[in-house]
């Protein structure tokens, strides 16, 4: 006539690595997850990770010893006489009508007060605390101390508080006996809105075809196979079903009551059931987190540098830092006859500094900060890409001016990287250069004024030229090979400047956009990993 549970007994048994050490590690996890993710995630979301993680340690602070089951069922399903039957004693009021009492009853079996911890926390008003008939309990007492048994109100009470207080119990209830009628076993509310919410619960699921009496016997095999296929529609493929009937006295009810000496022998189902509403969050959680997150780094996004640059103008600087230098240099390296004539070019060639963005240069930043948001979000789950762009834009207001104050140090400024040492030899050759030219020309001169007063000369020769005349053309020609020279060197060094000072700007820019834009964005991507990684380890057995 009945079913025996021994499939559930013989998995809470084999769950032995679910103890209180690894399923606390799990609930350590949840929390984990809400503090990586409460930032960035709505709290609703976040609600059944912190309400799992508050029960399973209030559940875990009481007493281990005890497990906690609840006799729930609808309006005539004869739940409140099977609480009786199961107690020996009429305990909890038994209506035929709706509403009947809103209120729990417990029957203890083992010390009251030893259940009273578990008791106050469940809420169960001492006036509805009993223990059962200890006659009808001798036989089987080895087994159930320990036992705490509810006798919930109707979940399809027309009074919402007593559905909420169904609520609130089966939230917190180590196992759960369903007891349905023949009449009402297919009850698409019970299915629909509490067995099938319960499918993560298996293994800590009953499932009570009560009132065979009204059966014939073979109608009962053909009502439980059929309650079978409902179970496996409703995602609890396997639960136990059991056929009992209330008035039948003790025989009627002795297939459940030896299913729950098994189960409260085990003492695995507070453990069993905490551990599956750890797994049903994880489930509900899973869509928010997906792949790795992204390396991040300035280098890894080219475009934010580049849109930074384009947005303070930054090759018009490193343009006006050649034009400087060469000006520069050309005026450093001249002999004395264009020394002060470039030596005035060099200082009219002023620095230019960073301009204020434009219209077109805060659309620039704007497409860059966008491009750093999407190469975090590539990939990733909602919501996390809209935190990633807020994080992305949270500092935009300010990123102008810090990178007009950033850049400007780096800019066009004159003798920025100091100047070179073969400036002052190529001036030196031409000071000696430009002085043989004189001296010769000098010494041509006296010769000649010698020559007017008709007085010999005869300058020395080296072969067939005078010596003036060398000192002069070769004073000429060196002056005029050092300023090509000099042009060509004040050209290549002005092309290493223009590349030095880029990249002294370039680094600039990449300091303000690691501070401004990646760093928050990296610390959005480190909260995923951690949400991610903590996820993992609470859904992990």
């Amino acid at each position: 006539m009945t079913r025996l549970v021994d499939e559930v007994v013989g998995r809470l048994r084999a769950d032995a690595q679910i103890n209180p050490s690894t399923l606390a590690l799990r609930v350590d996890a949840l929390a984990r997850f809400r503090r990586a993710s409460e930032p960035y995630l709505p709290p609703e979301w976040l609600e059944p990770a912190r309400a799992v993680a508050a029960r399973a340690g209030q559940r875990l602070a009481r007493s281990r010893a005890h497990t906690v089951v609840a006799v729930a069922g609808g309006t005539g399903s004869g739940k409140s006489s099977l609480f009786n039957a199961l107690a020996g004693r009429e305990l909890s009021p038994v209506g035929v009508r709706r509403p009947t009492t809103g209120q729990p009853y417990a029957c203890v079996w083992g010390p009251p007060a030893e259940a009273a911890p578990v008791l106050d926390w469940l809420q169960v008003p001492p006036a509805n605390r009993f223990a059962p008939e200890r006659p009808l309990d001798s036989d089987h007492r080895a087994g159930l101390p320990g036992l705490v048994l509810l006798d919930l109100p109707d979940f399809d009470s027309i009074e919402q508080d007593h559905a909420v207080e169904v609520e609130r119990l089966l939230e917190l209830v180590d196992l759960v006996v369903w007891v349905v009628d023949p009449q009402k076993y297919a009850d698409r509310v019970l299915h629909e809105r509490h067995l099938h919410r319960f499918r993560r619960h298996r293994d800590v699921t009953l499932v009570v075809l009560n009132q065979i009496d009204l059966l014939d016997d073979g109608d009962v095999p053909r009502v439980l196979a059929d309650l079978d296929h409902l179970l496996i529609a409703d995602g609890l493929a396997g639960a136990p079903t059991v056929a009992t009937s209330a008035v039948a006295g003790p025989a009627g009810v002795s297939g459940l009551r030896s299913s729950l000496q098994r189960v409260v022998s085990a003492r695995r189902a507070a453990l069993q059931r905490l551990s599956a509403d750890v797994d049903a969050v994880v489930a509900g959680l899973a869509d928010l987190v997906g792949p790795e997150p992204p390396e991040l780094s300035v280098d890894r996004v080219p475009e934010l540098v580049g849109g930074l640059a384009e947005a303070v103008g930054a090759g018009r600087l490193v343009r006006a830092a050649e034009r400087s230098y060469r000006a520069r240099a050309n005026a450093a390296m001249s002999g004395p006859l264009l020394r002060w004539a470039l030596r005035d070019r060099a200082g009219a060639a002023e620095p230019v500094g960073p301009s204020a963005p434009d219209p077109v240069g805060r659309a620039a930043i704007h497409l860059a900060v966008r491009s750093v948001a999407g190469r975090a979000a590539a990939g990733l789950p909602p919501p996390w890409p809209d935190a990633l762009a807020d994080a992305a834009r949270s500092q935009l207001d300010d990123l102008p001016a810090e990178l007009a104050a950033a850049v400007a140090p780096a800019g066009a400024r004159p003798g920025q990287f100091g100047d070179p040492w073969w400036w002052p030899l190529v001036s030196v050759a031409q000071w000696l250069a430009t002085g043989a030219a004189v001296v010769g020309l000098g010494w041509l001169l006296a010769g000649w004024l010698v020559q007017l007063v008709a007085l010999p000369v005869d300058p020395p020769r080296a072969g067939a030229a005078p010596v003036p005349v060398l000192l002069l053309a070769g004073g000429l020609l060196s002056v005029g090979a050092l300023l090509v020279l000099a042009r060509l060197l004040a050209r290549w060094a002005a092309r290493r400047e223009r590349a030095r000072t880029a990249g002294a700007v370039r680094a600039a820019l990449a300091e303000v956009g690691r501070v401004r834009v990646v760093e928050p964005v990296r610390a959005v991507l480190d909260g995923y990993a951690e949400a991610r990684a903590a996820l993992r380890t609470a859904g992990s057995r």
